[in-house]
């Protein structure tokens, strides 16, 4: 596979193809998610089969031939490309496996079987899946639909670029998800061959930073292990066919850790009303914590997926609150004396924050006999309400032990 298999052509094409399959989802203006700068989002979350991976799935499914069909097709994902080879082969009456990390969420799992494929869960990352399922292709002679080194699926999932473009033509910058760089390639290709002034950057989670590093070190390396719950970008290594289309026409690849990521999901539900997954949530994270230079900038945060699990996003929520200073927990150390207790309370009442628990410790053997341990939660505003809080506790005479 080369470059020269990706043309502005075959993404028009795939356009074309894809019209009454995938739908055209929303440009949205999002306010108050990073002041100073016009932030828009492409709600790739709304996708059918809820991310993007159905363009380029279907579309590299829709130039098989008919011998390549009769095959069955297989495929290794961590889920969204699951569902969308799923749905695809469905619509085309092809046999479909997949290869999964047993790690994958139960509601990506469950989506994919709902379509007709038959599910392998493999142990490991999303890496070690795919080396199965090019056993099996070898073994049972399935035709292999890759998530993202492969110009067809990279053209499909470019269409998004050419939308983008026809929503909003003045965009200065757009902000993409990169996990194994299938998504960033067809969009930045898209992006920049029709208006090269545009800026393209990759976001990767801090804990999954293979395509950076492959930048960095100018070729595609493989990481060793990566750890993130932005499953759908867990990838240790790069395609060899995206690493050069990422090296030519993306302007730099940054990085967010899950707290920051957490943080920009709950920001998207809180504010803007929509569900994304880890992955889908990192260019907006990426916009918010200052990662890009975005003064002044018409910019683009693309939402590529919304298929989180419903157990993962309570955790998500509380790491997300905690991190924007919305939950907070304080420790002190107290005389054990009566009092205590309701003059701490007054003081947070008064600076505004609401107390949902308090958990009291004479029993710690590094503290005096006559002292205790007071450790306090609190509902709070935000990071500036709860220094205000801290502020007026010690002015007040209390000792703070430490705070989250």
């Amino acid at each position: 596979m080369t470059m020269d298999n990706l043309t502005l052509d075959k993404i028009y094409h795939a356009a074309y193809v894809l019209k009454s399959v995938a739908r055209r989802t929303d440009l949205i203006k999002a306010v108050g998610l990073c002041p100073g700068s016009d932030i828009y989002l492409k709600t790739e979350n709304l996708q059918v089969t809820g991310s993007f991976k159905v363009r380029g799935a279907y579309y590299k499914m829709s130039q098989l031939t008919e011998e390549e069909k009769a095959k069955g097709v297989i495929a290794s994902s961590a889920g969204n490309h699951a569902q969308g080879v799923a749905l695809s082969a469905k619509q085309n009456g092809i046999p479909c496996v997949i290869c999964m990390p047993d790690g994958a969420p139960i509601s990506k799992v469950e989506a994919t079987k709902s379509y007709g494929a038959k599910v392998c869960l493999v142990k490991g990352a999303y890496d070690d899946a795919y080396d199965y399922a090019c056993e099996l292709q070898e073994k049972e002679g399935y035709t292999f639909i890759h998530p993202f080194n492969d110009p067809a699926v990279i053209a499909g999932q470019g269409t998004i670029g050419l939308e983008i473009l026809d929503q909003m033509p003045d965009v200065d910058v757009v902000l993409v998800p990169v996990g194994g760089g299938g998504l960033i390639s067809g969009v930045a290709f898209a992006i920049k061959k029709l208006h090269p002034e545009c800026k393209v950057y990759g976001v990767q989670a801090a804990g999954a930073p293979s395509m950076k590093e492959s930048l960095e070190k100018k070729e595609a390396i493989t990481l060793g292990s990566v750890s993130t719950f932005a499953d759908g970008i867990a990838v240790k290594h790069p395609g060899d066919l995206t690493f050069d289309l990422v090296s030519r026409y993306v302007d730099g690849v940054v990085t967010v850790t899950d707290d920051e990521t957490a943080c920009a999901v709950l920001a998207l539900m809180e504010k803007q009303k929509l569900v994304t997954e880890g992955a889908g949530a990192v260019a907006v994270a990426a916009a918010m914590f200052g990662k890009v230079d975005l003064a002044g900038k018409k910019v683009v945060c693309l939402l590529s997926g919304g298929n989180i699990d419903v157990n993962i996003l309570s955790r998500v929520i509380t790491r997300g609150l905690v991190m924007a200073g919305r939950n907070s927990t304080l420790t002190l150390q107290l005389e054990d004396k009566p009092g205590q207790l309701k003059d701490v309370s007054e003081i947070i009442s008064r600076c505004g924050g609401n107390v949902v628990r308090v958990h009291h410790n004479q029993s710690d053997t590094n503290m005096a006999i006559t002292s205790c341990y007071l450790t306090v939660s609190m509902e709070t505003r935000d990071k500036e309400q709860v220094e205000e809080i801290k502020r007026e506790l010690v002015k007040a005479g209390f000792q703070l032990i430490s705070n989250t």
